[in-house]
């Protein structure tokens, strides 16, 4: 016959389960929850641009490969057309433009076109107008930045895009964590002409080192 301490000793094990179980089921639960705060962030980006449509294979945007992971073709003795385009567009994007006057305040840099109403840069700070491209600069060289941004504007102005998303990232990797890059950028965009407006890409007040960019097919009178 079990004695009064056998009893006393299974209520005890019961009691230490018990305390185990209910640790363990806290233990479980934070970490779900830190799982899923962890996602959250890491698509609270994409999710503030509204959803970006996947264009036809036949329209879309491919970046260059980096300089150097294919080797150079053969040099040629005369220079095509499109060598020719690529100087003309290399040498329309000045480095020296002054921007100074949009980098007082990262949430708050903006730029419209001349003759481009007020209500447009509220209406595309709201998001009238849905992304349709985007093109990730950060981490590139600024040559090869530069190439790529006006190749990528050509292209959406060819393909009548009316908005755009510019990735320049935030210059948290830059020599003395300068943001060259970013306000390159600025520049370069102030300067194309197909360029009607543009504002920094904002969740919550919080910068997230992209701009959206609005083009001229979205005001034909513009």
């Amino acid at each position: 016959m079990a004695s009064m301490k056998d009893f006393a000793d299974l209520k005890a094990l019961k009691e230490s389960l018990k305390v185990q179980e209910e640790q363990r089921a806290i233990e479980k639960a934070e970490r779900e929850q830190r799982e899923r705060i962890a996602h959250q962030e890491a698509n609270v980006f994409h999710t503030s641009l509204g959803g970006v449509k996947k264009l036809p294979e036949s329209n879309r945007y491919v970046p260059n490969a980096p300089p150097g992971v294919n080797p150079p073709p053969p040099r040629q003795k005369f220079r095509s057309q499109a060598d020719d385009d690529a100087a003309v567009l290399r040498e329309s994007l000045s480095d020296d433009f002054d921007v100074e006057h949009l980098l007082e305040d990262e949430p708050g840099v903006s730029f419209t076109r001349s003759g481009v109403g007020s209500d447009v840069l509220k209406k595309l700070r709201k998001g009238y107008w849905q992304v349709q491209d985007e093109l990730d600069l950060h981490g590139m060289r600024r040559d090869t930045a530069r190439d790529q941004l006006g190749d990528f504007l050509r292209r959406a102005v060819k393909g009548k895009l009316r908005c755009v998303c510019i990735i320049h990232g935030k210059g948290l990797g830059s020599a003395g964590g300068e943001p060259v890059l970013r306000s390159m950028v600025h520049s370069w965009l102030e300067q194309k002409d197909d360029v009607i407006a543009f504002c920094a890409a904002n969740m919550d007040g919080r910068p997230h080192g992209a701009l959206i960019v609005l083009l001229k097919a979205a005001l034909p009178t513009a």
